[in-house]
């Protein structure tokens, strides 16, 4: 059992992008940053329900295979599900239609108070305002045994990067610059240490680097 996060970033270390619009919610940016990811296999399967199988693979499908593989529960942030862009929309359910890619038990942390969503194929959406350590606990309980995977957004996984609490850090370094966002990097002087630390470049230019406890 450990505590994961997985993250696209910039070359200059950006992991979101700030072009979105009403009409664009992720932005023209998003697609150049996680466009290796969403081209894999596993991608085109696991969130488009494309069984055709289309889709990269190699050293990049590699990674978005270990991506879904053994978590037991996932926590994400309100802005990661939606809820800032839906703040009164009461039916509003997440980015990923009516059968999300996770498959296990989902917290959103938020100030606001919902019921819990659950979706087909075995996601459910949990909803609490609670700090890093309180939703943990709360997620490796559901996980049973397996991992814990941090999703975002990015002030969430800062918080759990600054307070100790992750096993296992992937980066997938995208070759583009973004020039502004939200910066990884930012206040995590000297992560390194307690890390072994690999690294290993994609046909895609994309360049893998773990960080494992």
């Amino acid at each position: 059992m450990s505590v994961r996060v997985d993250l696209n970033i910039s070359l200059d270390g950006f992991m979101t992008t700030t072009d979105q619009t009403p009409e664009s919610p992720f932005g023209e940016d998003w697609p150049r940053l996680v466009g290796a990811y969403v081209a894999t296999r596993t991608f085109r399967r696991r969130v488009l329900h494309d069984e055709s199988g289309e889709g990269t693979t190699g050293v990049d499908d590699a990674y978005a295979q270990a991506y879904f593989a053994e978590v037991g529960a996932e926590i994400m942030g309100a802005g990661m599900f939606g809820l800032h862009d839906h703040p009164d929309d009461p039916d509003w359910r997440g980015w990923w239609g009516d059968e999300p890619p996770f498959r296990v038990p989902v917290f959103v942390l938020t100030h606001t108070p919902r019921p819990a969503l659950e979706m087909a194929g075995g996601t459910t959406f949990h909803f609490l305002s609670a700090g890093p350590t309180e939703v943990l606990e709360r997620a490796l309980e559901a996980a049973g045994g397996k991992d814990v995977r941090i999703g975002g957004g990015a002030a969430v996984v800062h918080d759990f990067l600054r307070a100790g609490l992750v096993d296992h850090l992937h980066v997938a370094i995208a070759p583009i610059l973004l020039g502004r966002g939200a910066r990884l990097w930012d206040g995590l002087r000297g992560l390194e240490s307690g890390y072994a630390v690999t690294a290993e470049t994609a046909p895609s230019g994309t360049i893998h680097l773990t960080f494992q406890r």
